[in-house]
């Protein structure tokens, strides 16, 4: 019976296991339950059909992992009542936490009379055909039909107890598959079997059974190693956490764990639950979760996850999720929720299956009574034709063929630290041509800094960024923190004070241009150069201190860069002084280097102008090469920042196209336009947060670095745990080739299934053939081909091109939407 139970209270310390049990919603109550034996959808089918009762408000089965997920109405029925209908349709519930993999598989009950049956069906045709001479003929029963007598010899008495020995599960499934009207496997090789018995076919009989009965057990033991690395993820959890409580070290499951407790790691240990570093040091292997190789460094403040491994150093972790609620368990929850959906190739051969097997159940019956009167010859003849041809009416093979590449290539994905939430975003990252990209954090690294300080009027260069801290610290743009974070580092102020002493009142982010407050009471601006324009500024005349001096850029740290000379901008001679050309000249020019320009001032007043770059990812030119590669016919950059920074960049990264000053709705649009343009559709890459309307608007959304950010994971279609951009080649060569591999695998099973069943009623093909080639032998087949999908490991750029791709990471700006 289930191990599932109501989930209890906050107060009484205890929480469900991560994967089971029965969990109260505002909707109802959640019920997981572990049903191992439900392997394809033609068993989901009837377990559905059990479930279709009062109270029940939804069922979600998945047959790959074989798992029951329904929503009840406790006040109308309960967890017994509901586990016993699933019983009664024919499938043991077992524990909730099950993972549904049979380690005794061929140890187990059914194994062994499988076992039994084949060594009496081995006997028979030894007596049979072998050794004809030594079989007996112990009686001559009155003849049935057109068949003539029954002979019971050794062989047949051989061939009934083999019969006896392997038939009961079948018959018993096929008794449930006829109460419930589902004309599945079961109930076709229940029919096959009976009938055969009835016509005095004790040889066909058992070949059928026992033939069906290995191919039966090789079946579960395909879908369990399939099952497996679902299982290998759920193991990466420690069941046991190390609690620091009143001083002592108390060791509890990791689910008694509460927020908030401090927990002990050793080197050698897992993290039992996500939480944040409080004590000690050391290396973690982020690898489960992240798919990242190298350890990483991990101090005081530093988040964990649950089933990292702690390399080296003792470390002192507070808990800051539960063991349910921890990145990995929701990972596994979705990996597995993944594959109970329903791809397009899978609602294809659900739905060429239920046309195909009734046809060919209606050509069996056909073959066997008509054969006979319009062809001619022996009835037996025929009827054995038929019942071939009733064995190649399931569609086990071609079934299950898209189920377990889905699971093959999500449970992959997840192990390489890449989470695809089902499998039809599988199939769809497969057939994607266009890439959209973000560019910052995404092509570029995301940490931007202040490079150039340009001082106009009278100002210096202290002044002008004490300026643009106060107005741009209430902003959470992250071109506004990085000048926020260079002002307190060098502790510039207007008023030579405590910066939190300037008076700021009037914030507002203009939207797309940049911001606006009162500083001591005058309004003062900092944005895009347009915003300066709209406020009436000629960029092309704007006045300098005319002391005979020249103006430079400063770098990141306030000082002259070491090469100095290359960048000093010589201000013209006018009649009021000197001045430079900040429109064809000073902004073109560091825009050119894919910097982010901000103008500082008044209403009245230009102040000065300030640089910020962010730096362009080594290894970006090597992924946009490898999608070129893999197939991708046009990558674009989207970015809200001006034209000529956007170019410089995508110049640098190699992309098809780049769409600059966009607005956060005019991605939407571009992701629409690119997606309407391609031919397999189009996935867009971002931060999963501020990308989401993009990324929902794409085909296929792939979010950046997710691993710890839980709106990330819920937003996107496909989730990089790592801040990693190499693992972008390896999600759309996983699909592509989940996405052969199924084709593959159906056209496969269709054409072996097309020749069987042409074959039969012309004399061709027999019923052992049948069960072998067209049951077991394609069911075998289909399933290896799909795990050959564990073996893809993403790409990484050749150490030689990682050495060239410094020269890719030159400083890149950061998305000025609102800076």
């Amino acid at each position: 019976m289930s191990d599932s139970r109501e989930s209890n209270g906050p107060d009484d310390g205890a929480t469900d296991p991560p994967a089971g049990g029965a969990t109260d919603r505002p909707d109802g109550a959640e019920l997981r339950l572990a049903v191992p034996d439900m392997d394809c959808s033609s068993c989901a089918g009837k377990v559905e059909g059990a479930l279709d009762r009062e109270g029940v408000l939804s069922v979600d089965t998945r047959p790959t992992t074989g798992v029951v997920v329904l929503t009840y109405d406790p006040d109308l029925t309960d967890v017994e009542a509901l586990t016993a209908a699933v019983e009664a349709a024919g499938y043991a519930v077992e524990d909730a936490e099950s993972d549904g993999v049979a380690d005794d598989l061929f140890t187990s009950p059914r194994a062994i009379a499988t076992a039994v049956g084949g060594v009496f069906l081995a006997v028979g045709l030894a007596l049979e055909w072998l050794l004809p001479g030594l079989d007996p003929t112990f009686a001559t029963v009155g003849g049935v039909g057109f068949l003539g007598p029954w002979g019971v010899t050794g062989a047949s008495v051989a061939f009934l107890l083999a019969v006896a020995a392997a038939a009961p599960p079948i018959l018993r499934n096929g008794f449930y598959s006829l109460r419930g009207l589902s004309l599945d496997i079961d109930l076709l090789m229940s029919v096959g079997v009976v009938a055969a018995l009835l016509v005095d076919l004790p040889f066909e009989a058992a070949t059928l059974a026992v033939l069906f009965s290995v191919a039966e057990l090789l079946e579960r033991y395909s879908i369990d190693r399939a099952r497996t690395s679902l299982r290998e993820l759920m193991e990466l959890s420690p069941d046991e956490a190390v609690v620091i409580r009143d001083g002592a070290e108390e060791t509890v499951p990791a689910g008694a764990v509460a927020t908030g407790e401090r927990l002990a790691v050793r080197p050698g240990e897992r993290v039992p639950l996500d939480g944040v570093v409080k004590e000690g040091s050391g290396a973690v292997d982020e690898s489960p979760i992240t798919g990242e190789s190298v350890p990483a460094e991990k101090e005081p403040g530093d988040e964990v996850y649950a089933g990292s491994i702690n390399e080296a150093g003792y470390l002192e972790v507070e808990a800051t999720a539960p063991a349910e609620e921890s990145t990995i368990a929701k990972v596994v929850d979705l990996v597995e929720a993944a594959n109970g959906e329903e791809t397009r190739a899978e609602r294809f051969v659900d739905r060429f299956a239920g046309v195909y097997t009734p046809i060919v159940v209606v050509g069996a019956i056909a073959t066997a009574t008509l054969g006979p009167l319009l062809v001619g010859g022996g009835a037996e003849t025929w009827f054995v034709r038929g019942l071939t041809l009733l064995v190649v009416a399931c569609p086990c093979a071609f079934v299950i063929s898209t189920p377990v590449s889905v699971v093959s290539g999500v449970t992959a994905a997840a192990r390489n630290g890449v989470l695809i939430k089902g499998g039809e975003h599988l199939e769809a990252a497969g057939d994607v041509d266009a890439v959209a990209l973000d560019k910052t954090g995404t092509l570029t690294r995301g940490e931007l800094s202040v490079t150039d300080v340009v001082p106009l009027g009278d100002r210096d260069p202290d002044d002008v960024l004490a300026c643009a801290t106060a107005i741009e610290r209430r902003s959470e743009h992250p071109v506004a923190a990085a000048i926020v974070a260079q002002g307190e580092e060098v502790g510039s102020d207007p008023g030579d004070g405590d910066p939190d002493e300037t008076e700021v009142t009037g914030f507002e982010a203009l939207t797309g241009e940049g911001v606006r407050a009162d500083l001591d009471g005058e309004t003062h601006y900092a944005g895009k150069p347009s915003l300066f324009e709209e406020l009436g500024f000629d960029l092309s005349h704007a006045h300098v201190r005319s002391d005979g001096g020249v103006v430079r850029e400063r770098d990141a740290d306030g000082e002259e860069p070491d090469d100095a000379s290359a960048s000093v901008t010589e201000p013209e001679p006018c009649d009021h002084g000197r001045y430079l050309d900040l429109a064809s000249e000073t902004i073109p020019r560091l825009q050119a280097e894919g910097k982010t320009v901000v103008l500082v001032g008044t209403e009245s007043e230009l102040e000065g102008v300030v640089a910020v770059a962010d730096t362009v990812r080594p290894e970006a030119a090597w992924v946009v090469d490898r999608l070129h590669e893999l197939g991708i016919d046009r990558v674009a950059m989207l970015t809200g920042d001006n034209e000529r920074t956007a170019r410089a960049i995508g110049e640098r990264v190699g992309v098809d196209e780049v769409r600059a000053e966009l607005l956060p709705e005019e991605k939407v649009d571009a992701v629409r336009e690119l997606g309407a343009e391609a031919d397999g559709g189009v996935a867009m890459v971002g931060d999963g947060i501020n990308d989401a309307p993009a990324l929902a608007a794409a085909d296929v959304g792939i979010a950046m670095g997710a691993a710890g950010a839980d709106t990330a994971i819920e937003t996107a279609d496909v989730a990089l745990m790592a801040d990693d951009l190499t693992r972008l080649p390896y999600v759309v060569d996983l699909s592509s080739r989940a996405g052969s591999t199924i084709r593959t695998n159906i056209g496969a099973s269709l054409a072996v299934k097309a020749l069987l069943a042409a074959g039969a009623p012309l004399g061709y093909v027999s019923v052992a053939m049948a069960v072998v080639v067209g049951d077991m032998g394609m069911s075998l087949g289909v399933t290896g081909n799909a795990l050959r999908l564990g073996n893809v490991e993403p790409a990484e750029p050749p150490s030689a091109d990682a050495e060239a791709a410094e020269s890719y990471a030159e400083p890149a700006e950061s998305n000025a939407e609102t800076a």
